[in-house]
């Protein structure tokens, strides 16, 4: 009995070491999915003067970004989701969070401005409204304005062919 104890703990351990080794670390449920996209009505960084709310965009399916000048894993993804908005298949909104609006405005100007518009989350309570860890993070919003699937860190060349467009074209197929 002595000898069965610890064996039957170790057995449970590598179990569980197993099962948490398979799992993939970008992957972290959201409470969102499948709910209602918060609401937002925040001013357009082009022109601050300006807003855009989640409202505006109902019947469309799009992509929210979350982006800042100040995050190197933006810069990573930004190509991808300039070659995405040359594919003119999805709105592309993209959520400026915890950022200057010059600094912003400069970025684009120098990475190329793939988003249909971008809106300013200056104070980050939008951001976290959905939920967002950190950037760059994207959801994918339905016509109905439901928010379908969270993709978390920097999208990566496979995601776009993979996750994304495939997506995007059923919710596209869908009736509002």
């Amino acid at each position: 009995m002595k000898y069965i104890l610890p064996l039957l703990l170790f057995i449970a351990l590598s179990v569980f070491l197993a099962i948490g080794l398979k799992l993939n670390p970008r992957e972290i449920p959201s409470p969102l999915l499948d709910k209602p996209a918060p609401a937002f009505k925040l001013p357009i960084l082009a022109a601050p003067e300006r807003t855009l709310s989640q409202t505006d965009l109902q019947g469309k399916v799009w992509l929210l970004n979350v982006w800042a000048s100040w995050c190197v894993s933006c810069r990573e993804e930004h190509p991808l989701l300039n070659q995405l908005a040359k594919m003119n298949k999805v709105t592309l909104v993209g959520l400026n969070y915890k950022d200057q609006a010059d600094a912003a405005q400069a970025w684009l100007a120098k990475q190329g401005n793939p988003y249909s518009v971008s809106v300013m989350d200056s104070d980050g309570r939008t951001g976290i409204d959905y939920g967002v860890y950190g950037v760059p993070e994207t959801f994918v919003i339905d016509k109905r304005g439901v928010v379908r699937y969270k993709h978390t860190g920097p999208i990566q060349p496979g995601d776009l062919e993979k996750l994304f467009l495939p997506l995007i074209q059923q919710l596209e197929a869908e009736t509002a």
